[in-house]
Parts: structure tokens; C-alpha cells; sequence
């Protein structure tokens, strides 16, 4: 069996764009697979807002438990948000040993301040550390790595809070510590643009609906002009759930109805029972404790 490692090293390998979405759960990662998704992203400010808090808050141990049910409900590689590191060179080679065991395919390691500031969010600030210490987190994140396989995403900031050279010059930096790719932040489609052709590594693009930046949004073909190789779609999934429960349960609230058409309702629950495998469960058993029951088949 392929291992995931080596698939997302396959796909980075063929060229092209590899399209990520965020996904906060197995739920919505199983999803995106079975829409064809060949790879998938664990983001920061998705689960931090899944588990109602914030991405700075979150615990090494909060992110592996949450990769690893991830990682095991599907048959695609997935990509971590590592933030930065959860502290010094020796905390991150910890944390890649973790998402490692935990069946992750790639982390990425970033260049803002332990521990991360809510105001991330809002400002960047002084937020992010010397470009020397961010290489030592890189460099020693590649030695701690079991698997030659696993992918190391170098991530910097210093575009938003320095200027574009000084995103290049750690991209740069990234790369010659061992970086496979490397995650950046353009702040216009000027940027946007010369990224690729001023880097040797590859590059991931951020696309966040809505971020107060400012930062271009590009579809995955405009990404694939650009010379691209990854797009992490950061924030989506979260934002449309959460827009679609709090509709669902103010109608739920001012009539007890969902407002949901039966048949849609009934076509919606199938589907997702095939995303959980509850067939193969039924199959199961069928042929051990439910075998001798004459009722078998009915719906209910």
C-alpha cells in the first residue's frame, strides 16, 4: 500500500497545482475526497474556530488528535498547519514526530512568535521571529522526521510584516535549510506574480476568502499560471457551515420546522450514510449477529 507520504511526494513530483481545501473534521475531509480532492488541509483558524477558540490557543496535542482522526477516516494525504512548531527547534522536531505517527503526509512550520498572539488574526504586526531561528526550526524539523517522505512546508510572513525581498530571502533560506515547499503571503497580485519566478522551491498559495488583508483570491487556474504547485483553501468550509447551522437554527427557533424538503432531507441522509460506510457496517452484520433476523433490509 502506497503510503500517504509518498503519494503527496508523487503528486508534487507530476507538476502542476495540487488543490487543498481546509477541512476541520473527518466529515468534511471524507467529503472532499470523494469530490475528488487528491489532497487535504488541516487549518489553524479552521479548527480553532471548529473547537471554538482560536488558532494561537491551540495545543500540539489538540492539533495531533484532530490530524490523526483526519488522517485515519481517509485515503489521501493531509497537510498539517504545525503553526510555529509549539516553540523552539526542539518543540517542532516534537511536533513532526507526532503528526508523523499520527499518519499526516505534510506540516507546516511558520516564522510568527511562540506563543502565537490572538492578534494574528487581526494584525501581524512584530509578530514574526529572526529569519536565522526560523531556518533552525526548518532544518531541525527535517532530521526529526522518520519518514524521508514526509513533506516539510517552510511558511513565512515577512512579506506582511517586512516586504517582499525579505520573503524571498527566507524562502530562500527555507529551501537551503530543506524545505520542500514554501508558504508565503503576496500582498497583491504584483507579488502574487513574481513569487514563482523569483523562488526555486515551490511554492504554496494561501487563498482566504474575506481576509483582511487584502490578499488576491485566484481560482486554481489563475494558480496554475502563476506557477503555483499548492493551494490551500483556508478558511471556506468553516465559514459556510457555520453561516448554514446558524440559518438552520433560527428557522428551527421561530418555527420547530428545519424548512428542509423531505425528499432533500431523505437524498441528503443517504448520501451521508455512504460517506460513513454505513453500508459496509450493515454487511457486516448481516453476516454475524444479525443474520438469523427475517426483518433485515428495512429502513427505517
Amino acid at each position: 500500500m502506497e503510503r500517504m507520504t509518498s503519494r503527496l511526494r508523487r503528486l508534487i513530483s507530476e507538476g502542476g497545482l495540487i488543490q487543498a481545501p481546509s477541512c476541520y473534521d473527518p466529515l468534511t475531509a471524507r467529503i472532499a475526497v470523494q469530490e475528488g480532492f487528491p489532497c487535504v488541509a488541516l487549518g489553524g483558524y479552521a479548527l480553532g474556530a471548529h473547537l471554538t477558540t482560536t488558532e494561537p490557543l491551540l495545543t500540539m496535542t489538540e492539533v495531533v488528535e484532530a490530524a490523526g482522526r483526519i488522517a485515519s477516516s481517509i485515503d489521501a494525504p493531509l497537510v498539517v498547519d504545525g503553526g510555529a512548531g509549539f516553540g523552539e527547534p526542539l518543540h517542532t522536531m516534537r511536533t513532526v514526530r507526532e503528526l508523523e505517527r499520527a499518519g499526516v503526509a505534510a506540516v507546516h512550520i511558520e516564522d510568527q512568535i511562540f506563543p502565537k498572539r490572538a492578534h494574528y488574526h487581526r494584525e501581524y504586526r512584530e509578530h514574526t521571529i529572526p529569519a536565522g531561528e526560523l531556518a533552525d526550526k526548518i532544518r531541525f524539523a527535517c532530521q526529526a522526521r522518520q519518514d524521508p517522505d514526509f513533506v516539510i512546508i517552510a511558511r513565512t510572513d515577512a512579506i506582511q510584516t517586512e516586504d517582499f525581498e525579505e520573503g524571498m530571502h527566507r524562502a530562500r533560506l527555507c529551501a537551503k535549510a530543506g524545505a520542500d515547499m514554501v508558504m508565503l503571503f503576496p500582498r497583491d497580485d504584483e507579488e502574487a506574480r513574481r513569487a514563482p519566478r523569483e523562488c526555486d522551491v515551490p511554492l504554496v498559495y494561501v487563498n482566504s476568502i474575506g481576509n483582511r488583508a487584502g490578499r488576491p483570491y485566484y481560482s486554481a487556474d489563475q494558480l496554475t499560471e502563476l506557477g503555483y504547485r499548492m493551494v490551500v483553501d483556508a478558511i471556506s468550509s468553516v465559514v459556510v457551515v457555520s453561516s448554514a447551522i446558524r440559518d438552520l437554527f433560527a428557522r428551527l427557533r421561530e418555527t420547530g420546522l428545519a424548512g428542509i424538503e423531505p425528499s432533500t432531507a431523505i437524498e441528503t441522509r443517504r448520501a451521508l450514510e455512504v460517506i460513513i460506510g454505513l453500508d459496509e457496517h450493515y454487511r457486516i452484520e448481516e453476516q454475524t449477529v444479525e443474520r438469523n433476523r427475517p426483518d433485515l433490509g428495512h429502513d427505517r
